[in-house]
């Protein structure tokens, strides 16, 4: 399969979030605003990147019954990096993702990256499926965060869009809007593939 293949089907055919229904707590919790749907979507991109070029690279090393245990340890590498950095750079958005930071670690998206593509494949097509996966993952969390935030508050990034007097749809930025939105964008995204495919 050709790289730029590996790269589109990671974010439209396998969709992580869309298609394939994967990591979605993330999703629903850290959406309410499009700063902190940015910040997460680039963690977890930065994250399925570079621990699915790390499995890959150690692909023959590691035992085959010892797999899962030995990804975890590469995840948990990586995200404990990129909450270092937001820690020290960015302590706002660090606090704002709060325990979905650390979940990543076990966020399937990345590790079904890691157990069904990079444990199979080379260093180059497993870092584009990662980047794409991350991208598609990226997608559907800034398209939730922005509509969430602009509909919901009348803002984006914290800047005032919709007049003071807009009163904003209080029900989006709730745990129970959130899920909606959610099923609308899914149910959007496949028919949207089924026509494509048509």
């Amino acid at each position: 399969m050709s790289l730029s293949k590996v790269f589109s089907s990671s974010i439209l055919k396998n969709n992580p979030i869309f298609m394939q229904l994967i990591g979605l707590c993330s999703v629903l919790a850290v959406t309410n605003t499009l700063t902190n749907s940015i910040a997460m979507g680039a963690a977890v991109t930065f994250v399925a990147m570079m621990s699915n070029a790390v499995v890959s690279l150690l692909r023959k090393v590691i035992p085959d019954k010892i797999r899962i245990p030995a990804f975890i340890v590469v995840i948990a590498t990586f995200v404990t990096l990129v909450e270092m950095i937001l820690h020290a750079y960015v302590p706002a958005i660090y606090s704002a993702l709060g325990i979905f930071l650390p979940l990543i670690v076990v966020n399937c998206l990345i590790l079904g990256g890691a157990e069904g593509f990079a444990y199979e494949n080379k260093v180059i097509p497993s870092l584009v499926q990662g980047i794409g996966s991350g991208v598609g993952y990226s997608l559907a969390v800034i398209a939730m965060g922005f509509i969430r935030e602009l509909f919901g508050s009348g803002s984006l990034l914290g800047m005032q869009i919709f007049p003071e007097s807009y009163p904003g749809i209080g029900f989006l930025v709730s745990p129970a809007g959130a899920f909606m939105l959610l099923g609308l964008l899914i149910a959007g995204f496949r028919g949207f593939m089924k026509k494509r495919a048509n």
